[in-house]
């Protein structure tokens, strides 16, 4: 393993997926300018719409995808392995997965992952957020091998989730993607500290996409895309605007924190209280 160049790109996606798809080829190629040899875009890359009857009409199955095919063919151009954060994607019937690609330098689909935890809220200030009503959630976890280092694949919510990260961590990923569209209310809470918690936890470098600004379908998004390191150091950090930012990473820098904190290794397993609400023992050393 040796130290690369990897790039988050951040959109403001709206309603129109060949504007999206224009938008984000212009800052993918701008990512590979800058030296990038792995590329991050954000959650719902191609569209972000909550009018359910106008995204199920943009959007088509994985194999006649026209969006997904122009990202192929962008990857292998620029030779590079182009992570599509998410896009809907048309399933049997009405469903929808909200589908992660990773592209290889050739063009070929290098794996797939189905956001697993659904975004299912309401939020002060009457946000409302049902994911479940259209989107079918995914059951595995995914990692994958880039030429420089092991990848863990999860989607925006999953971050709320730490055993996730922990069994991608523990399947050897020292890089993890984070992918998101986060709710501008949310996101000032929450975002910073999640994605660095996510990265001192696993010991891994973390790489968030993030969506960011007021959108076609009157949601507002956060931003601020990040690059972690195993550390918890913020590499680089976007604002709210659409953009690029990258960083170069060691992934031997991983395993160098994992030998220095080594909470993968000293996890162990514990027994759930006898009855639910009960309060948990204390155990004294001997």
């Amino acid at each position: 393993m040796s130290a690369f160049t990897v790039a988050a790109v951040q959109m403001r996606s709206g309603i129109g997926v060949a504007r999206n798809v224009a938008d984000a080829t212009a800052l993918i190629r701008e990512a590979a300018g800058m030296g990038a040899r792995y590329v991050l875009t954000p959650e719902m890359t191609t569209i972000l719409d909550r009018d359910r009857d106008r995204l199920l009409a943009a959007i088509a199955p994985e194999e006649s995808d026209p969006s997904l095919a122009a990202f192929r063919k962008l990857a292998a151009e620029l030779g590079i392995h182009l992570h599509i954060g998410s896009m809907a994607i048309r399933l049997p019937g009405d469903g929808v997965a909200n589908r992660s690609f990773l592209i290889g330098a050739d063009g070929a689909i290098v794996a797939r992952y189905d956001k697993i935890h659904m975004f299912d809220v309401d939020l002060a200030g009457g946000e409302s957020y049902r994911e479940s009503r259209l989107y079918r959630p995914g059951s595995t976890a995914t990692v994958a091998d880039l030429p420089e280092a092991r990848l863990g694949l999860t989607v925006c919510y999953d971050i709320r989730f730490p055993h996730l990260y922990r069994a991608l961590a523990k399947a050897g990923a020292s890089l993890i993607a984070v992918p998101a569209a986060f709710t501008k209310t949310t996101g000032e809470a929450h975002w910073h500290v999640l994605i660095r918690a996510r990265a001192i936890e696993t010991g891994a470098f973390v790489i968030a996409a993030a969506q960011g600004g007021h959108h076609e379908d009157g949601r507002d998004t956060y931003g601020h895309s990040m690059i972690v390191d195993p550390w918890g150091k913020v590499l680089a950090e976007a604002g709210s605007d659409p953009g690029v930012i990258v960083a170069t990473i060691d992934p031997a820098e991983s395993a160098t924190v994992r030998q220095r904190l080594p909470s993968l290794a000293n996890e162990r397993a514990f027994a759930p209280p006898a009855t639910p609400g009960a309060p948990l023992k204390a155990v004294s050393s001997p």
